[in-house]
């Protein structure tokens, strides 16, 4: 009876001890740690029946315990997770399920032990230590994984010498098997075995497939060999392992067929994503074929697609790769939980550098559908960002060939006439400005430093305002005089190939007094400074 009391504590200190880790650490995915435990507590439980003599009911738990042991296993292979390499794992137990075939129908028969060990049991951990080997190179130096790999390795060596040598020397092993994998949760490590990872695709490997198609044609291999030796004696064993050996092949094609699928449904997205970027003509399309082309490729909480970093600044969200290297094309934010935000600057390809003003694609999900599709999001963020700047460049160049036929056409012309940008750079100035001032403009001259200092409060405020208008002022000539004008100017900054304002102006000083030329007088404060001063002086001539 003490020994059931100390299998009792020690199962439920390795059960309390992974519930525990799982609570503080808070993994990914809490599914394969909760199996470890139901599998822990099924050892126990069988442990305590079997110190009171229920050998029969232990046995049943102990079965229990390898089945919750092995889809806890299989859960650290699901897609995103550190061991991706599901395809492998499935070979190995449907090699193993054929092993065990094998072993119980010609070696162990109806002695049902070897000796007193018990086959069964040793296959059974041979598997789980060859797949906990297989999580240990999988991810490192990860000191959770090592830990399961020391519980099973521990469990194997008491199941073989316990029935050797019963005793409490034999008996360590379940004992090491209890405390390392309770260990193996309280420690920080454990997060990493179901962190959200790339998958890394499988590629296909001639000896794998010769040993998944010996463990499918094993079992009617041994059954036929029964048939011929004179009777079928072991026929539901066949008929189980051969079921599991043909569900496990089935799993196997179906994820096979599964990932082709995936990356088929990536393919296409990306190609009608390129149709429609190679097409938009405009920002607006652009973010359309984008919200479309992330639609298709992922179930998303949300899409923002910032074409600058002050979009970026204004949701919070950083302008620079966090934790990572150079050459970083997208990192992770905001990671606590299942869902992950993924931030993927918008990149020149293929020359690897940044645009001159940021921006980025930011995309909201569950962390490991982020980490499966996370390769396709920045090529649908380089695809975005070259789209981007050819709608620039063909922006620019219109203008730059709009520009080149203004100055073509008005040559000759007397017509006094600008085209500034939106922060009052002049962009083109016709002949008859640069003649009637008397000077070449500088190639970033703004309107403001053609203007009497007196009037370009006034010109500034005018063109901050939306809309068109008109104003008085007062420019300035090389030779230090002023000529007033009258300027009306268009607000065109929404037009595609213009983008500024267009103003035209005329000289209204040339021999008359400016109250003369402008005989609206309810207007005049709209007359410069300098003309309201010296209005008066009728002797004065502009």
């Amino acid at each position: 009876m003490s020994r059931a009391i100390e299998w009792i504590l020690l199962g439920a200190a390795s059960c309390l001890s992974i519930m525990v880790g799982v609570r503080w650490h808070k993994p990914a995915r809490v599914g394969p740690w909760i199996l470890l435990a139901g599998a822990i507590a099924g050892l126990a439980i069988g442990d305590i029946f079997y110190a009171i003599d229920a050998e029969g009911t232990a046995e049943a738990f102990y079965l229990a315990m390898f089945l919750l042991v092995a889809a806890a296993l299989v859960q650290f292979t699901r897609v995103g997770s550190l061991l991706g390499d599901r395809a492998r794992l499935i070979d190995l137990l449907a090699a193993s399920c054929t092993t065990l075939l094998v072993v119980w129908v010609f070696l162990i028969g109806d002695q049902g032990n070897i000796g007193k060990i018990s086959a069964a049991d040793v296959i059974g951990d041979l598997v789980l230590v060859a797949v906990a080997v297989r999580l240990v190179l999988a991810a490192g130096r990860n000191v959770s994984a090592s830990l399961l790999l020391a519980g099973s390795v521990g469990m194997l060596a008491s199941d073989i010498i316990y029935p050797l040598a019963e005793g409490p020397i034999s008996e360590a092993g379940y004992v090491v098997l209890y405390l390392a994998w309770g260990l193996a949760a309280l420690h920080p490590s454990m997060k990493r075995l179901t962190e959200p990872m790339p998958p890394s695709p499988t590629q296909w490997r001639g000896h794998w497939a010769v040993l998944l198609c010996a463990s499918v044609a094993t079992p009617p291999t041994v059954l036929l060999i029964e048939a011929l030796n004179g009777g079928v004696r072991d026929g539901v064993v066949i008929a189980v392992v051969g079921g599991l050996t043909l569900l496990l092949t089935i799993t196997r094609l179906a994820d096979s067929i599964s990932q082709n699928s995936r990356a088929a449904a990536r393919e296409r997205a990306l190609r009608i994503a390129s149709g429609a970027l190679v097409a938009a003509a405009d920002q607006h399309a652009v973010e359309e074929a984008v919200h479309a082309a992330v639609g298709q490729l992922l179930p998303a909480t949300s899409v923002l697609f910032a074409t600058d970093n002050h979009e970026l600044v204004e949701s919070g969200l950083s302008t620079e790769p966090t934790g990572a290297g150079p050459g970083r094309r997208s990192w992770l934010v905001n990671e606590d939980g299942d869902d992950g935000t993924l931030i993927c600057p918008l990149w020149l390809e293929p020359m690897a550098v940044a645009r001159p003003s940021g921006g980025a694609l930011i995309v909201t999900a569950r962390r490991e559908v982020l980490a499966v599709t996370h390769d396709a999001l920045e090529v649908l963020a380089g695809q975005a960002a070259m789209a981007l700047d050819r709608i620039m460049l063909v922006e620019a160049v219109g203008r730059r060939d709009s520009d080149q036929y203004l100055r073509t056409v008005i040559s000759n012309t007397a017509e006094l006439m600008l085209v500034i940008d939106e922060d009052q750079r002049i962009r083109y100035a016709s002949p008859a400005v640069r003649k009637l001032l008397g000077q070449e403009l500088s190639p970033l001259a703004t309107l403001t430093d053609l203007v009497h200092p007196d009037d370009q409060s006034p010109v500034r405020r005018a063109f901050q305002s939306n809309g068109d208008g008109k104003l008085f002022c007062a420019l300035l000539r090389s030779d230090e005089t002023q000529i007033l004008v009258e300027a009306t100017y268009r607000d065109l900054r929404e037009d595609r190939l213009v983008q500024g304002y267009v103003v035209t102006m005329r000289n209204v000083t040339d021999g008359r007094d400016p109250q003369e030329q402008h005989p609206h007088r309810d207007h005049v404060d709209e007359l410069p400074a300098w003309v309201n001063r010296r209005s008066a002086q009728h002797k004065f001539r502009y």
